[in-house]
């Protein structure tokens, strides 16, 4: 399992229009993230604009090969890509992959105390 962390920057003048499309996603747009292979997927939004998001999923090359030919990915990225501050492609595209540094379970041997 991959766990993916990125970052993006909303427009800090957009940020409640930005709130506000995420609190009602098109459910078509959900399944759609779902049928990808992404899960346990959050946002968090800072009062600067900086987004963050994180999910997990079986295979990055694969969720990403599914969003970019979905035509619903298509049409919401289109919705939000005015939102975004500097970003002249599509934000799912676009986003910048954090590396991980540190995670508590594989450092403790995965979770095991022995």
């Amino acid at each position: 399992m991959a766990r993916i962390c990125f970052t993006l920057r909303v427009d800090p003048s957009r940020i409640e229009e930005y709130k506000e499309r995420h609190a009602a996603v098109w459910p078509d747009m959900l399944r759609e993230i779902q049928a990808s292979g992404r899960r346990n997927y959050s946002l968090f939004l800072g009062p600067d604009g900086l987004l963050v998001g994180y999910y997990e999923t079986d295979s990055v090359a694969e969720s990403d090969a599914y969003l970019a030919s979905s035509q619903i990915a298509a049409k919401w990225e289109a919705y939000m890509q005015t939102l975004f501050d500097g970003l002249d492609v599509r934000a799912d595209q676009g986003a910048t992959t954090l590396t991980e540094v540190f995670n508590l379970e594989r450092q403790l041997g995965g979770g095991s105390t022995q």
